[in-house]
């Protein structure tokens, strides 16, 4: 987004939000349709390394008169550490992060076709594959989908059990490095944020002070997600106090996936301003 505009100190903002385009529930245009009819003033959609997408967003958006932001979250890990990046304000159209988010996901999609061989192998029959992604001509797009097939077709009756079984059939992460997202995400001319730190459960590793502090001495971040709906009231009020130390910058997310536990938030603009003011958003 390039246009320099102005929002009040109460306008509703929420800067994490994903679709089918990564692992949301809800394609782009329901979204989208969603944040219009419930008055959001400003957005922005971070889908997993993807910024293919997003002019495509902004573009749905626009015919709803919602500004979106350009962003995306990027699947990054720093020393055997889950560390993932919320990357705003960059040009989709040129920025260093397209070929790498390329890489990441082509790599993603030779491992999801990887497991979906090796379930065929184990017994497991997806006859209805075609019908079940239609909204992708039938073919495998993300690592998920093989999850969503094994429900799907009765195999097991929980996520987190299909989960486990991707797992077992050689799922695995496809993460770039956070010094290298971040490198890349500045050369784009990115303000880069490190997403949920607080996050506790067993997939993401939990930030707390001193660990930022030895993540930041290698990685120039710009700031924190201090409010996101995993961050308790006492993480929240750690994040704030290190934001307001080190003069870094804040964000607010949602991290919605389109599901009722995880929709979008109407968070005020003034919480964020610092950040938005970097992204040529006025609030006053």
């Amino acid at each position: 987004m390039t246009a320099q505009f102005t929002l009040k100190p109460d306008a509703a903002v929420d800067l994490h939000m994903h679709t089918t385009y990564s692992d949301g529930r809800w394609p782009a245009q329901r979204l989208i349709d969603y944040l219009a009819e419930q008055g959001f003033d400003l957005v922005a959609v971070t889908d997993h390394d993807r910024v293919d997408k997003v002019a495509e967003i902004q573009a749905l958006a626009a015919a709803k008169n919602l500004p979106v932001l350009p962003g995306v979250e990027m699947s990054t890990q720093w020393h055997g550490h889950v560390a993932h990046l919320l990357c705003y304000g960059f040009d989709p159209a040129q920025s260093a992060l397209k070929p790498l988010t390329e890489k990441i996901v082509a790599l993603q999609l030779e491992n999801t076709h990887e497991v979906n061989e090796e379930l065929r192998k184990r017994g497991y029959d997806f006859p209805r594959q075609e019908a079940l992604l239609a909204e992708h001509d039938g073919k495998l797009h993300r690592p998920s989908d093989n999850a969503y097939l094994l429900m799907e077709h009765q195999h097991t009756s929980d996520w987190q059990t299909a989960m486990r079984m991707i797992r077992e059939a050689g799922f695995h992460s496809i993460l770039a490095t956070m010094g290298e997202a971040v490198e890349a995400a500045h050369q784009s001319g990115a303000t880069c944020i490190m997403a949920h730190p607080g996050r506790r459960d067993s997939n993401f590793t939990y930030y707390d002070t001193a660990l930022l502090d030895q993540l930041r001495a290698e990685v120039p971040i710009d700031g924190i997600e201090v409010y996101h709906p995993y961050h308790n009231e006492e993480s929240r009020q750690m994040y704030l106090d290190y934001v307001n130390k080190h003069n870094l910058l804040l964000s607010t997310g949602s991290d919605s996936h389109g599901i009722a536990s995880r929709m979008p938030i109407k968070y005020r603009a003034e919480t964020s301003r610092p950040l938005l003011a970097r992204l040529g958003v006025t609030v006053a």
